[in-house]
């Protein structure tokens, strides 16, 4: 993706902070810059990111992460005067979900892991969907911890809403592969240091387009259509012209 670089929201501390505007839609307009970023965990801003960021047009934060993350890592805008904060965990606890996918022992666990969340976590879902549809005005940026899994899920269901096609939707999932080396080499030596299996955790580390293009057949495939996935769960027509509305309204 020619722009990968002007995509991205460069500030001291994180690593994956990233704009869903400037994609092409199939009705011949384009999503709209600094309506919604997705990010990676927010704990990691330095002071001056903090304050760049908090300067920067931002109005809410969601927090994907579970309750246990949120408490190790506090979120630094959970006080803060001026943004609101969504705290809205796609899991309860997110070891659960991984211990399923490693014992089911597919040849991409990832599939597995993101059809739970869409599936089985489709009240949550929701949720996260109907918050975004009625946040504030301004700029919002929803994230989790490497900004690729739960955040990843999360950009592909808002690009669908907006119109964006499927070979983009999967290039922007997988832009997360260019910035997060340092994160990936920082987590694997966490599992080594732990005695942890660092070669199945690379595979939950990789994001392949083949892994987002297979979730979302298969959830069509279930439902008829991502469309149709979005009124299952219970998203209300009307959140899901506000979503529409967000990404590409004037």
């Amino acid at each position: 993706m020619k722009d990968s670089f002007q995509r991205r929201v460069d500030l001291p501390g994180v690593q994956n902070i990233r704009d869903l505007g400037g994609y092409p839609t199939g009705c011949g307009r384009t999503t709209r810059w600094r309506r919604v970023l997705r990010g990676d965990g927010l704990h990691r801003l330095t002071p001056d990111g903090f304050d760049a960021l908090s300067a920067s047009g931002l109005t809410s934060v969601m927090d994907l992460r579970s309750e246990a993350e949120l408490a190790n890592d506090p979120n630094p805008f959970m006080n803060h005067a001026r943004v609101t904060f969504y705290h809205k965990p796609v899991y309860d606890d997110l070891a659960p979900a991984l211990m399923a996918t490693q014992e089911a022992g597919e040849d991409d666990p990832l599939i597995q892991f993101y059809l739970s969340a869409l599936i089985d976590r489709g009240e949550a879902i929701r949720d996260i969907l109907s918050t975004i549809a009625t946040a504030p005005e301004g700029t919002l940026l929803f994230h989790c911890t490497a900004g690729k899994d739960r955040t990843g899920l999360v950009a592909a269901l808002l690009l669908e809403v907006a119109g964006v096609d499927r070979e983009t939707i999967l290039a922007d999932y997988s832009l997360t592969g260019d910035f997060i080396h340092d994160l990936v080499e920082e987590l694997l030596d966490q599992t080594r240091a732990n005695g942890g299996d660092a070669e199945m955790h690379a595979r939950f580390l990789s994001c392949a387009p083949l892994t987002m293009s297979a979730t979302l057949d298969q959830v069509t495939q279930r439902h008829g259509s991502i469309s149709n996935y979005l009124k299952d769960i219970g998203l209300e027509a009307g959140d899901i012209s506000a979503l529409r509305d967000r990404l590409l309204g004037d």
